[in-house]
């Protein structure tokens, strides 16, 4: 379920992401300065975002794991509330989001698992990356990025923090790492840290926004001899 759980942060890309408070405690006011604008003009891109799709790598590192685990596909996002993503290589698998209902199809398997986000996620922050706005802001803090590695362009990396109060509902996340591209400021890349220590870090490219995708990309077709699973649910850490 590594896959489905950590999917859920690419919708980011096309929901209208309010900023977040900013934490008090640390850091120099430059940085939080740079902060703010970087959020205002990421929340001013994707205000006007009403459909996206784009190529992506993921990259997962499993703590105790050696080797990465390394995919591809491609994602298609459009307003409101509706994903299509789909793994290419090295095996494929398509998952679709309407909401809080998925449906996972795993060609090699003949097999479509079928459930609700909040019940087969490990954690609620993906749900809540898609659902928006509202979600990010009552829940997590944008902060300046520890460190002196800074994004393209020399573009400020921002880091999103589970508030204290939502912990235990964000249970697996630690820190959501984003980063943007210059110019047009859509998201480049991703990184999503777990107090396991595991580590996912997903890399967009060839973006293109509202360009009319059609309802139909979202209806899934499967095979009529495919298998229908209810998804397990997962308990909260």
């Amino acid at each position: 379920m590594m896959r489905l759980w950590v999917l859920a942060i690419g919708a980011v890309l096309a929901v209208s992401v309010s900023y977040p408070v900013l934490g008090e405690d640390g850091g120099d006011e430059q940085a939080r300065k740079e902060v703010r604008e970087v959020m205002k003009r990421l929340q001013a891109r994707y205000e006007k975002t009403k459909d996206l799709q784009a190529d992506f790598t993921q990259k997962t590192t499993i703590e105790g794991f050696e080797r990465p685990m390394t995919s591809s596909g491609k994602v298609y996002i459009k307003k409101p509330g509706r994903l299509r993503w789909n793994y290419l290589d090295p095996s494929a698998e398509d998952i679709y989001v309407q909401g809080d209902d998925v449906k996972v199809y795993v060609p090699e398997h003949k097999q479509v698992l079928v459930g609700k986000l909040t019940h087969m996620a490990a954690s609620r922050a993906p749900l809540e990356l898609l659902q928006g706005a509202a979600k990010l802001d009552a829940s997590f803090e944008a902060e300046p990025t520890p460190g002196k590695s800074r994004g393209v362009g020399g573009i400020r990396l921002v880091t999103l923090v589970p508030k204290s109060h939502d912990a235990e509902a964000h249970g697996t996340v630690q820190r959501i790492v984003v980063e943007v591209f210059p110019k047009t400021y859509f998201i480049r890349s991703l990184s999503l840290h777990e107090v396991s220590g595991n580590v996912s870090n997903f890399e967009f490219s060839s973006l293109q926004s509202n360009i009319g995708l059609d309802d139909d990309l979202f209806v899934p077709k499967f095979p009529p001899d495919v298998e229908v699973v209810k998804a397990p649910v997962l308990t909260q850490p």
